[in-house]
């Protein structure tokens, strides 16, 4: 028996899609390399943008002509999809021929729902309370390389106008510290050379534990496992991301010095209308103290374009925080109204206006990274080799400290390597290196 996962959204629901790959494997499934090679087929959705929820309804309706041809097959669609308010319900009418649909806190009936689906109805397990967690003890079947994903905490407190994921991810729930711990010394010990913790607004982890904990603080405890790994965290918030954070990652030897920090707009009226919590300045000065104390650092971050209300006098000051912070690379995107958040009741920008908004503002970072690309040029890095590159045979690539990807010739065995790597090319954002010596 095999299964098949496809995966939407952002690491967080990757890490998840490991469970049920867990899960699946523990009742005696194994990894299938498609659609039709496999006896379950698993929709991990995600319902944070557009974009990701329009890809898992068209290829969840694509199935249709292969169910009714294997109709023994069986289809299972979760996420945060299904936990939006009557999402379960809309996606069984649309699909009756989805067999188990779940919510973002039902997944432990996974086993023994695909053991006992014989019936023809679709069996829907939702419950109304996002806050339950019922994920963590379940078994992973870890699937990215030399890297794993542990969470730190669940949830979101901060309620931005644009964002759905408090609403099917519930508020924030922090993991117990020991536990965080006694997860990153396990998988060292498995062998894993990096960990990225994971959580909405890891800056804020901690603060509904009420003993003193915060996201410093565990920092510092991993930080001082022994034996050589990295050390990365997704996803910050610039309203919680401290100095005491700053200082505590400046001042380690295997937390990486590379910041996902999400800005979203560099107009403090938009920021505002986001209810952000920060302000452009506030957000320039944590950006200014990062750097001071960490001058090789890889700044990344999400920026949004043609939220609602935004002017041009308003983008125009997300290109010029753009230009100011040189971040090493972005993830830009138009907004999407998210059914059920205040901004999809805002009035909307026209479809023309984002487009242009977008074009111009991914030049322009584009720009910025060729220009900082160049500035790796001659100088030696050390890289953790993650994976063969298949746009070039013969090569392997892996990340430097600061984040930025590294394609040198090499062979798989390579992979989990530390390697010193001189750069000898640059290709927009992507570098090319040459090996000088191997560490551990």
């Amino acid at each position: 028996m095999k299964y098949f996962i496809t995966t939407y959204g952002c690491q967080m629901n990757v890490h998840e899609s490991e469970k049920i790959a867990g899960m699946l494997v523990d009742i005696g499934y194994s990894s299938a390399s498609s659609y039709e090679d496999a006896d379950i087929i698993v929709f991990n959705t995600c319902c944070i943008r557009d974009t990701a929820e329009k890809r898992a309804f068209g290829n969840i309706g694509a199935l249709k002509s292969l169910k009714r041809t294997h109709p023994d097959k069986i289809i299972v669609v979760v996420g945060c999809m299904t936990q939006q308010k009557g999402g379960a319900e809309a996606l069984a009418a649309k699909f009756p021929f989805v067999d188990i649909i779940l919510g973002t806190n039902s997944l432990d009936r996974l086993p023994i729902l695909v053991q006992e689906k014989r019936i023809r109805k679709t069996v829907i397990s939702v419950a109304s309370d996002p806050t339950v967690d019922l994920s963590l003890e379940l078994p992973i079947y870890r699937t990215s390389g030399t890297n794993a994903w542990i969470n730190i905490m669940y949830g979101c407190n901060n309620y931005c106008t644009y964002c759905i994921v408090p609403y099917v991810r519930g508020r924030e729930r922090s993991r117990a510290i020991g536990d965080v711990i006694a997860d990153v010394k396990q998988v060292l010990s498995e062998g894993y050379k990096e960990i990225t913790l994971l959580g909405q607004n890891v800056d804020s982890y901690g603060s509904d534990l009420q003993d003193g904990t915060n996201f410093a603080l565990l920092l510092k405890e991993i930080s001082a496992i022994p034996g050589k790994f990295r050390l990365r965290f997704m996803t910050s918030h610039p309203k919680d991301f401290d100095r005491e954070v700053i200082d505590v990652i400046a001042s380690s030897n295997n937390i990486c010095h590379n910041i996902h920090l999400p800005i979203q707009s560099g107009s403090n009226e938009i920021l505002r209308r986001m209810n952000r919590k920060y302000t452009v300045e506030q957000y320039l000065s944590i950006v200014d103290y990062i750097k001071e104390k960490m001058p090789d650092v890889g700044i990344t971050s999400d920026i949004m374009v043609g939220f609602p209300g935004e002017t041009e006098e308003d983008f125009l000051e997300t290109c010029d925080l753009v230009r100011k912070v040189r971040f090493s690379n972005a993830f830009t995107f138009i907004y999407s109204p998210r059914k059920g958040t205040p901004a999809a009741s805002m009035e909307q920008i026209p479809s023309d206006v984002k487009k242009s908004r977008i074009t111009r503002l991914v030049k322009l970072q584009n720009d910025i990274t060729k220009e900082l690309s160049d500035e790796y040029l001659g100088n030696t890095y050390e890289i953790l080799v993650e994976d063969v590159n298949p746009k070039y045979p013969g090569t392997v690539c892996g990340r430097t400290d600061s984040g930025r990807l590294v394609t040198i010739k090499g062979e798989p065995s390579l992979i989990g390597s530390f390697l010193d790597v001189k750069i000898t090319k640059s290709r927009s954002a992507s570098l090319f290196g040459e090996i000088l010596s191997k560490g551990e």
